[in-house]
């Protein structure tokens, strides 16, 4: 029989011909690597908090003044009242008819906001699905619109309103806001998002544009909808200037108008003022709390495209 060889095992090498291994200076390098981390976080807690105040500041001034029991034009409201009253909120009631031009500035942004999102998001698809001559020229003319501001056309919409018999009327102030061009820019990038594979599944199911419109495209895009109306509704809500112009029997009133009417000539009660204010920003903060988790998806997405 053939003799088995065997191999002698591997001696291991003497410590003097192993490589050397610089010591590692991680325990050193920890504490203070947390301590730095919890000092960078703790700065920029600080700076997110400062922020914040900031931001509140001017709200909580504008509810502290509302309460306090007299405001006067000659001497300016204090940050910290003697007495808290609502002498403010009785008094606005009394100056103007209140739930008459809210209700006025209600229905009219609901109105704008709801007519804004059918023109622009049917003309966010036709811009993202339909492929036809000229596309990229009428887009380009709906981005121009966003760079001439209200008060270069106020002149031309009066005219065209005056010459149509619509001056003092809701289709007046409605006119202005029937479309809009950021509302056509924001949705037409939500829908290029959307996979165009979905549409042709659904038109080998034999759904046409309208079908695929409106079952496959705005419910994928729901938070770009819901950021918009936010943004809509605000613009028509606080919108000043074109109410200021084309209207003039009190009966169509909107909330602004009727508030810059309470800062008088030679004086001023900032109480009511600020009162009016109060309550005038209610309804921005109920739309945006009822839409702020599409709202908050919809800019997460459009930072990670």
């Amino acid at each position: 029989m053939p003799e088995l060889t065997t191999t002698p095992a591997r001696q291991p090498a003497p410590a003097a011909d192993l490589p050397r291994v610089p010591p590692s200076r991680t325990a050193d390098r920890g504490p203070r690597t947390s301590t730095r981390r919890r000092l960078r976080a703790a700065g920029v807690t600080a700076l997110v908090v400062l922020g914040a105040a900031g931001m509140l500041f001017p709200f909580l001034w504008v509810l502290i003044t509302s309460l306090q029991p007299h405001g006067s034009g000659i001497s300016a409201p204090s940050l910290i009242p003697d007495t808290v009253s609502a002498d403010g909120y009785r008094s606005l009631f009394r100056a103007m008819p209140f739930t008459r031009v809210a209700v006025n500035s209600l229905g009219l942004a609901l109105i704008s906001t709801v007519v804004q999102l059918v023109t622009s998001s049917m003309a966010a698809y036709a811009f993202s699905r339909l492929r036809f001559r000229g596309r990229g020229l009428v887009f380009a003319l709906y981005l121009a619109t966003m760079m001439i501001p209200l008060q270069v056309l106020i002149v031309p919409l009066f005219a065209e309103m005056k010459a149509l018999n619509l001056v003092d009327t809701y289709f007046a102030l409605l006119a202005p806001t029937l479309a809009s061009g950021f509302g056509v820019l924001l949705l037409r990038q939500a829908m290029d998002a959307v996979p165009r594979e979905l549409d042709e599944a659904a038109r080998l199911d034999g759904a046409g544009h309208l079908r695929i419109f409106g079952s496959v495209v705005l419910p994928l895009v729901r938070p770009s909808l819901a950021t918009f109306s936010v943004f809509a509704f605000m613009a028509s809500w606080n919108s000043l200037l074109w109410p200021l112009v084309i209207i003039r029997s009190p009966e169509f009133k909107t909330l602004p108008l009727a508030l810059a009417d309470l800062q008088g000539q030679f004086g001023t009660q900032w109480n009511v003022v600020m009162a009016g204010s109060v309550l005038s920003t209610l309804p921005i903060m109920a739309i945006y709390l009822f839409a702020q988790k599409h709202v908050v998806q919809s800019v997460a997405q459009s930072g990670l495209k």
